[in-house]
C-alpha cells in the first residue's frame, strides 16, 4: 500500500473489513504461525533472547493455545497494546515476563525480556539492569526476589516513575508499525529503523 503511513492511533478506527484484508494479505490461511510472525517482523538472525521474547509474545497472544494467532486474537492483541487500560497492560506485561509460568517474576526473567525487547525495537534509552533493580527495590517489599501479579500491579501503579519506565521500555510501536505497514522483505530490516 505504498508509503501510506497510518498513525497507530488511527489503526483501530479503520473498519474491520480493511483490517481483515491486511491480515489476510499477511496470512492467506487466516492464521499466523510463530514462523510467519518472525518473517513478517524480519527477525531472522536475531539473538537468542530476542527470539525467545518473540516466542513469548506469540504464546501470550495465542489466547486459545492452538499454535496460531487468528484474526480475533490479532485484533485483540493490537487493541490491548494500543488502547488497553493500564491494569490490562500490566497483566499482559506480567504474563509476558513470567516465562516459566510459575505465577511469579524474578530479576533474571525481567532482564531477559527487557534486553530482548531492546534487540527488537532498537530502543536502548533505558539500561535493563537499572529498571530491574529499581522495580525490585521499590516493589519487592518482602525482599523475596520474586513478584506476584498483585505485587507487580500494585507496585507499578504506586510508583509513577516505574510506570513511565515500563511504558518506555515496553513500547512496541516499532513492532506494531511493521505489522500495520506489512513489511514483507527481511532485507528492508536495517538497523536504523526508527521513524517515530
Amino acid at each position: 500500500m505504498g508509503n501510506n503511513h497510518t498513525t497507530l492511533d488511527d489503526v483501530l478506527a479503520e473498519d474491520m473489513h480493511h483490517w481483515y484484508n491486511k491480515f489476510m494479505k499477511e496470512s492467506p490461511s487466516g492464521l499466523i504461525t510463530l514462523f510467519e510472525l518472525k518473517s513478517i517482523l524480519g527477525l531472522q538472525g536475531m539473538p537468542e533472547d530476542a527470539n525467545a521474547y518473540v516466542d513469548q509474545v506469540f504464546h501470550t497472544f495465542d489466547m486459545d493455545g492452538d499454535g496460531y494467532i487468528d484474526f480475533v486474537e490479532y485484533i485483540a492483541a493490537i487493541s490491548l497494546m494500543l488502547k488497553g487500560e493500564i491494569n490490562q497492560k500490566l497483566k499482559w506485561y506480567f504474563k509476558l515476563f513470567d516465562q516459566d509460568g510459575n505465577g511469579k517474576i524474578d530479576k533474571e526473567e525481567l532482564e531477559t525480556i527487557f534486553t530482548a525487547i531492546q534487540d527488537i525495537t532498537q530502543n536502548r534509552s533505558i539500561v535493563p539492569e537499572e529498571i530491574v533493580a529499581l522495580i525490585f527495590e521499590k516493589i519487592d517489599v518482602n525482599g523475596e526476589g520474586e513478584l506476584t501479579l498483585e505485587e507487580f500491579i500494585e507496585g507499578a501503579r504506586g510508583h509513577p516513575d516505574i510506570m513511565e519506565m515500563l511504558k518506555k521500555i515496553m513500547d512496541l510501536t516499532p513492532v506494531l508499525e511493521i505489522i500495520v505497514e506489512g513489511r514483507q522483505k527481511p532485507d528492508n530490516c536495517e538497523q536504523g529503523q526508527t521513524s517515530t
